[in-house]
């Protein structure tokens, strides 16, 4: 399993548009990048490729990491940064599995399968299946389960990817606070390899009107506001986990340049093998 990290940024992505602040200077004078939220799965035993979320910036990641179109799509939620560059797929393939829950959303009174049903409609390629949460599936030759994490106000899924026959195993938080359900953390538990989210650092709550919350024993909230993860609590997660290693992803540049670049915040391109 080689695990392709295409997309590591938040909503903006950093550099930001418009932006000269320190760290979207820095990333500039580094030649990195943190685009919009996308991880490429490649099984090596089949010659297909999974994709994790389809991000606005598909097409640049793709060409930029020279990859094939994928052989199947899962959706984690229906954010614009996680969802609509699945579009992109237009004229690429003649048919493309995408996977998704089929649990209903309260919030939007349909399930994420049927989002995705309903807003790509046009594209005569995708095959949308629903997935019952924390039941296993197939796609591109791996065991997959989608398992509910905390992102509100839409319903989110981390997921759990592993290979059938080597053992390996990758664990993406999704978009959520530390406040994971205990089911979805015995799920995703153990992996070679956890891709977590976490915003910003800790110390950034205090600019935010809600602030933080799920402080630690220290008082250090390991949660930003209501739906992301501080660094500090992606990685309380990947300890709890037990995870052999861990990347930090859908960062921000509002992270100061000295404490952006960590070894464990991820930029785009990052190759994992499992």
């Amino acid at each position: 399993m080689e695990v392709t990290l295409l997309g590591t940024g938040d909503t903006t992505g950093t550099p930001t548009v418009g932006c000269d602040c320190e760290t979207c200077t820095e990333a500039k004078n580094r030649n990195v990048e943190r685009t919009r939220f996308s991880v490429h799965v490649h099984n090596e035993r089949t010659g297909e490729s999974l994709l994790v979320d389809a991000s606005p910036d598909f097409r640049q990641q793709f060409l930029r990491e020279d990859l094939p179109a994928p052989d199947a799509v899962i959706i984690t939620h229906i954010h614009f940064d996680h969802l609509h560059g699945l579009g992109n797929v237009f004229r690429l393939t003649r048919s493309l599995p995408v996977h998704a829950t089929n649990r209903t959303d309260p919030k939007t009174g349909e399930s994420v399968a049927e989002t995705v049903q309903r807003q790509y409609d046009y594209l005569a390629a995708l095959d949308v299946s629903g997935e019952t949460p924390l039941e296993s599936f197939e796609a591109a030759g791996f065991d997959c389960r989608l398992v509910p994490v905390d992102h509100p106000p839409l319903v989110c899924y981390g997921l759990v990817v592993e290979d059938p026959e080597t053992g390996a195993k990758l664990s993406i938080s999704g978009d959520t606070t530390y406040d994971i359900p205990d089911v979805s953390r015995d799920a995703l538990r153990n992996p070679d390899l956890l891709i977590a989210d976490g915003i910003v650092h800790a110390g950034f709550c205090e600019q935010h009107s809600l602030g933080g919350k799920h402080h630690d024993s220290d008082g250090v909230p390991r949660t930003f506001g209501t739906k992301h993860m501080t660094f500090e609590g992606a990685r309380a997660l990947a300890a709890n986990l037990d995870a052999d290693r861990h990347r930090l992803v859908h960062v921000s540049h509002f992270t100061p340049p000295e404490r952006a670049f960590d070894a464990d915040l991820a930029v785009d391109g990052e190759r994992f093998q499992l």
